[in-house]
Protein backbone atom coordinates (compact mmCIF):
# COMPACT_ATOMS: atom_id res chain seq x y z
CA UNK A 1 0.00 0.00 0.00
CA UNK A 2 1.30 3.46 -0.82
CA UNK A 3 2.04 5.45 2.31
CA UNK A 4 2.10 9.11 3.28
CA UNK A 5 4.99 10.08 5.51
CA UNK A 6 3.50 13.41 6.65
CA UNK A 7 2.27 13.64 10.24
CA UNK A 8 -0.75 15.86 9.55
CA UNK A 9 -3.62 15.57 7.07
CA UNK A 10 -3.29 17.61 3.89
CA UNK A 11 -5.77 20.51 3.99
CA UNK A 12 -7.40 20.78 0.59
CA UNK A 13 -10.88 21.79 1.77
CA UNK A 14 -13.03 23.70 -0.70
CA UNK A 15 -16.41 25.35 -0.22
CA UNK A 16 -18.95 26.29 -2.87
CA UNK A 17 -22.15 28.17 -2.05
CA UNK A 18 -24.47 30.38 -4.01
CA UNK A 19 -25.05 33.92 -2.65
CA UNK A 20 -28.28 34.09 -0.66
CA UNK A 21 -29.12 30.41 -1.24
CA UNK A 22 -30.54 28.43 1.68
CA UNK A 23 -30.58 24.79 2.72
CA UNK A 24 -31.54 22.72 5.75
CA UNK A 25 -29.54 21.99 8.87
CA UNK A 26 -31.79 19.47 10.52
CA UNK A 27 -35.18 21.18 10.66
CA UNK A 28 -33.61 24.65 10.62
CA UNK A 29 -33.21 26.67 7.42
CA UNK A 30 -29.73 28.16 7.08
CA UNK A 31 -27.65 29.81 4.37
CA UNK A 32 -25.74 27.38 2.17
CA UNK A 33 -22.51 29.04 3.26
CA UNK A 34 -23.39 28.31 6.91
CA UNK A 35 -24.24 24.61 6.75
CA UNK A 36 -20.71 23.20 6.43
CA UNK A 37 -19.62 25.18 9.49
CA UNK A 38 -22.59 24.01 11.53
CA UNK A 39 -22.02 20.37 10.56
CA UNK A 40 -18.35 20.82 11.46
CA UNK A 41 -19.36 22.05 14.92
CA UNK A 42 -21.45 18.93 15.43
CA UNK A 43 -18.61 16.56 14.59
CA UNK A 44 -15.98 18.51 16.49
CA UNK A 45 -18.23 18.14 19.52
CA UNK A 46 -18.71 14.37 19.19
CA UNK A 47 -15.40 13.24 17.63
CA UNK A 48 -13.90 11.88 20.84
CA UNK A 49 -16.88 9.63 21.61
CA UNK A 50 -18.12 9.02 18.09
CA UNK A 51 -17.52 5.26 17.95
CA UNK A 52 -18.83 4.70 21.47
CA UNK A 53 -22.03 6.55 20.62
CA UNK A 54 -22.40 4.55 17.39
CA UNK A 55 -22.18 1.32 19.39
CA UNK A 56 -24.75 2.53 21.92
CA UNK A 57 -27.17 4.02 19.38
CA UNK A 58 -27.18 1.02 17.05
CA UNK A 59 -26.58 -1.75 19.58
CA UNK A 60 -23.41 -2.53 17.63
CA UNK A 61 -25.31 -2.98 14.36
CA UNK A 62 -23.27 -0.26 12.64
CA UNK A 63 -20.40 -2.75 12.53
CA UNK A 64 -22.60 -5.29 10.75
CA UNK A 65 -23.80 -2.67 8.25
CA UNK A 66 -20.22 -1.61 7.50
CA UNK A 67 -19.06 -5.21 7.15
CA UNK A 68 -21.81 -5.80 4.58
CA UNK A 69 -20.72 -2.67 2.67
CA UNK A 70 -17.08 -3.80 2.68
CA UNK A 71 -18.11 -7.22 1.36
CA UNK A 72 -20.21 -5.63 -1.41
CA UNK A 73 -17.28 -3.38 -2.37
CA UNK A 74 -15.31 -6.43 -3.49
CA UNK A 75 -11.97 -4.73 -2.93
CA UNK A 76 -9.00 -6.73 -4.22
CA UNK A 77 -5.22 -6.46 -3.85
CA UNK A 78 -3.72 -3.54 -5.75
CA UNK A 79 -6.91 -1.48 -5.92
CA UNK A 80 -7.20 2.23 -5.17
CA UNK A 81 -9.98 3.13 -2.72
CA UNK A 82 -11.35 6.50 -1.59
CA UNK A 83 -13.08 6.64 1.80
CA UNK A 84 -15.19 9.84 1.75
CA UNK A 85 -16.34 11.26 5.10
CA UNK A 86 -14.25 8.45 6.55
CA UNK A 87 -14.25 9.85 10.08
CA UNK A 88 -12.57 7.56 12.57
CA UNK A 89 -11.18 5.26 9.88
CA UNK A 90 -12.83 1.90 10.49
CA UNK A 91 -13.72 1.41 6.80
CA UNK A 92 -10.28 2.61 5.69
CA UNK A 93 -8.78 0.00 8.00
CA UNK A 94 -10.85 -2.76 6.40
CA UNK A 95 -10.00 -1.60 2.88
CA UNK A 96 -6.28 -1.22 3.64
CA UNK A 97 -6.08 -4.84 4.75
CA UNK A 98 -7.65 -5.92 1.47
CA UNK A 99 -5.68 -3.83 -1.04
CA UNK A 100 -2.32 -4.97 0.33
CA UNK A 101 1.07 -3.32 -0.20
CA UNK A 102 0.44 -2.54 -3.88
CA UNK A 103 -2.90 -0.81 -3.27
CA UNK A 104 -3.81 2.64 -2.05
CA UNK A 105 -6.48 3.84 0.39
CA UNK A 106 -7.22 7.51 1.06
CA UNK A 107 -9.00 8.55 4.26
CA UNK A 108 -10.81 11.87 3.74
CA UNK A 109 -13.21 13.99 5.74
CA UNK A 110 -14.27 17.63 5.69
CA UNK A 111 -13.93 17.75 9.48
CA UNK A 112 -10.37 17.96 10.77
CA UNK A 113 -11.27 16.78 14.28
CA UNK A 114 -12.79 13.54 12.99
CA UNK A 115 -9.95 13.03 10.53
CA UNK A 116 -7.28 13.40 13.20
CA UNK A 117 -8.99 10.77 15.33
CA UNK A 118 -9.13 8.44 12.34
CA UNK A 119 -5.54 9.09 11.28
CA UNK A 120 -4.25 8.46 14.80
CA UNK A 121 -6.15 5.18 15.05
CA UNK A 122 -4.79 4.05 11.69
CA UNK A 123 -1.25 4.84 12.84
CA UNK A 124 -1.86 2.87 16.05
CA UNK A 125 -2.84 -0.08 13.84
CA UNK A 126 0.33 0.24 11.78
CA UNK A 127 -1.48 1.71 8.78
CA UNK A 128 0.05 5.08 7.79
CA UNK A 129 -2.52 5.85 5.10
CA UNK A 130 -2.69 9.18 3.26
CA UNK A 131 -5.32 11.45 4.81
CA UNK A 132 -6.83 14.68 3.50
CA UNK A 133 -9.26 17.28 4.79
CA UNK A 134 -11.45 17.87 1.75
CA UNK A 135 -14.97 18.66 0.61
CA UNK A 136 -16.74 15.82 -1.21
CA UNK A 137 -18.33 18.40 -3.49
CA UNK A 138 -14.88 19.34 -4.84
CA UNK A 139 -12.57 16.34 -4.57
CA UNK A 140 -8.84 17.02 -5.13
CA UNK A 141 -8.24 13.89 -7.21
CA UNK A 142 -7.81 13.25 -10.92
CA UNK A 143 -10.59 11.88 -13.09
CA UNK A 144 -10.78 8.09 -13.08
CA UNK A 145 -8.26 7.57 -10.29
CA UNK A 146 -10.06 5.14 -7.93
CA UNK A 147 -11.44 1.63 -8.32
CA UNK A 148 -13.86 2.11 -5.42
CA UNK A 149 -15.37 5.11 -3.66
CA UNK A 150 -17.22 4.65 -0.37
CA UNK A 151 -19.17 7.20 1.63
CA UNK A 152 -20.69 5.92 4.87
CA UNK A 153 -23.04 8.03 6.99
CA UNK A 154 -21.77 11.21 5.39
CA UNK A 155 -23.89 12.01 2.34
CA UNK A 156 -26.84 13.32 4.35
CA UNK A 157 -24.62 16.05 5.86
CA UNK A 158 -23.53 17.41 2.47
CA UNK A 159 -25.08 20.64 1.24
CA UNK A 160 -25.25 19.69 -2.45
CA UNK A 161 -25.74 15.94 -2.58
CA UNK A 162 -26.10 15.78 -6.38
CA UNK A 163 -22.83 17.66 -6.79
CA UNK A 164 -21.06 15.34 -4.35
CA UNK A 165 -22.36 12.24 -6.14
CA UNK A 166 -21.16 13.59 -9.47
CA UNK A 167 -17.72 14.31 -8.00
CA UNK A 168 -17.47 10.82 -6.55
CA UNK A 169 -18.45 9.38 -9.91
CA UNK A 170 -15.85 11.60 -11.65
CA UNK A 171 -12.93 10.12 -9.72
CA UNK A 172 -13.99 6.53 -10.44
CA UNK A 173 -12.25 4.49 -13.12
CA UNK A 174 -14.43 2.97 -15.85
CA UNK A 175 -15.93 -0.10 -14.20
CA UNK A 176 -15.35 1.38 -10.75
CA UNK A 177 -18.05 1.26 -8.09
CA UNK A 178 -19.52 3.91 -5.77
CA UNK A 179 -21.08 2.67 -2.53
CA UNK A 180 -23.26 4.88 -0.32
CA UNK A 181 -24.10 3.56 3.15
CA UNK A 182 -26.58 5.86 4.85
CA UNK A 183 -29.57 6.08 7.16
CA UNK A 184 -32.73 5.79 5.10
CA UNK A 185 -36.50 5.36 5.26
CA UNK A 186 -37.55 2.71 7.75
CA UNK A 187 -40.38 0.27 6.96
CA UNK A 188 -43.71 2.02 7.55
CA UNK A 189 -45.00 -0.27 10.38
CA UNK A 190 -41.88 0.53 12.41
CA UNK A 191 -41.93 4.29 11.79
CA UNK A 192 -43.76 5.37 14.99
CA UNK A 193 -41.45 3.34 17.24
CA UNK A 194 -38.40 4.52 15.29
CA UNK A 195 -39.49 8.15 15.65
CA UNK A 196 -39.94 7.71 19.40
CA UNK A 197 -36.46 6.23 19.66
CA UNK A 198 -34.88 8.87 17.42
CA UNK A 199 -36.34 11.94 19.10
CA UNK A 200 -36.32 10.68 22.70
CA UNK A 201 -33.61 8.07 23.25
CA UNK A 202 -30.94 9.46 20.90
CA UNK A 203 -30.90 12.98 22.41
CA UNK A 204 -30.93 11.43 25.90
CA UNK A 205 -27.92 9.26 25.03
CA UNK A 206 -26.20 12.27 23.51
CA UNK A 207 -26.71 14.29 26.67
CA UNK A 208 -25.58 11.52 29.03
CA UNK A 209 -22.65 10.04 27.09
CA UNK A 210 -21.38 12.69 24.69
CA UNK A 211 -22.69 15.63 26.77
CA UNK A 212 -24.24 17.03 23.62
CA UNK A 213 -27.99 16.57 23.23
CA UNK A 214 -28.28 19.08 20.39
CA UNK A 215 -25.94 17.23 18.02
CA UNK A 216 -27.91 14.00 18.36
CA UNK A 217 -31.19 15.82 17.85
CA UNK A 218 -29.65 17.12 14.61
CA UNK A 219 -28.77 13.52 13.71
CA UNK A 220 -32.42 12.46 14.00
CA UNK A 221 -33.60 15.46 12.00
CA UNK A 222 -31.00 15.03 9.25
CA UNK A 223 -32.08 11.41 8.76
CA UNK A 224 -35.70 12.47 8.20
CA UNK A 225 -34.66 15.01 5.55
CA UNK A 226 -32.33 12.67 3.66
CA UNK A 227 -33.67 11.31 0.34
CA UNK A 228 -35.42 7.96 0.59
CA UNK A 229 -34.09 4.83 -1.09
CA UNK A 230 -35.68 5.33 -4.50
CA UNK A 231 -34.92 9.05 -4.64
CA UNK A 232 -31.25 8.47 -3.85
CA UNK A 233 -31.07 5.74 -6.49
CA UNK A 234 -32.46 8.21 -9.04
CA UNK A 235 -29.91 10.82 -7.97
CA UNK A 236 -27.08 8.34 -8.49
CA UNK A 237 -28.37 7.57 -11.98
CA UNK A 238 -28.59 11.30 -12.72
CA UNK A 239 -24.94 11.60 -11.63
CA UNK A 240 -24.04 9.16 -14.42
CA UNK A 241 -23.87 5.85 -12.55
CA UNK A 242 -25.22 2.63 -14.03
CA UNK A 243 -26.59 -0.60 -12.57
CA UNK A 244 -27.75 1.32 -9.49
CA UNK A 245 -29.30 -0.85 -6.81
CA UNK A 246 -29.83 -0.71 -3.07
CA UNK A 247 -30.11 -3.09 -0.15
CA UNK A 248 -32.29 -2.31 2.85
CA UNK A 249 -30.62 -3.21 6.14
CA UNK A 250 -32.47 -3.59 9.46
CA UNK A 251 -35.87 -2.90 7.87
CA UNK A 252 -34.64 0.20 6.07
CA UNK A 253 -33.06 1.94 9.04
CA UNK A 254 -29.99 1.93 6.80
CA UNK A 255 -29.62 1.32 3.08
CA UNK A 256 -26.56 0.50 1.00
CA UNK A 257 -26.70 1.96 -2.51
CA UNK A 258 -24.22 1.03 -5.18
CA UNK A 259 -23.63 2.10 -8.77
CA UNK A 260 -21.01 1.52 -11.44
CA UNK A 261 -19.20 4.05 -13.63
CA UNK A 262 -19.54 2.71 -17.18
CA UNK A 263 -19.20 5.72 -19.45
CA UNK A 264 -17.89 9.24 -20.00
CA UNK A 265 -18.42 11.95 -17.41
CA UNK A 266 -21.95 13.44 -17.25
CA UNK A 267 -22.63 17.23 -17.41
CA UNK A 268 -21.16 19.48 -14.73
CA UNK A 269 -22.41 18.77 -11.21
CA UNK A 270 -24.24 22.06 -11.01
CA UNK A 271 -26.48 20.91 -13.90
CA UNK A 272 -27.07 17.39 -12.60
CA UNK A 273 -30.65 16.34 -11.97
CA UNK A 274 -31.84 15.30 -8.55
CA UNK A 275 -32.68 16.92 -5.25
CA UNK A 276 -29.97 18.39 -3.04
Amino acid sequence: MQQDSSSDPINVEAAVAGPGATTHFGYTTVGESEKAGKVAEVFRSVAGRYDLMNDLMSGGLHRVWKAFAVARAGVRPGMKVLDVAGGTGDLSTAFARRVGPDGEVWLTDINDSMLRVGRDRLLDRGLPLPAAVCDAECLPFADGYFDRVMVAFGLRNMTHKARALTEMRRVLKPGGKLLVLEFSRVARPLAPLYDLYSFTVLPWLGARVARDERSYRYLAESIRLHPDQNTLASMMEAAGLSHVRFFNLTAGVVALHEGVNLGPCPPAAGNAAGAD
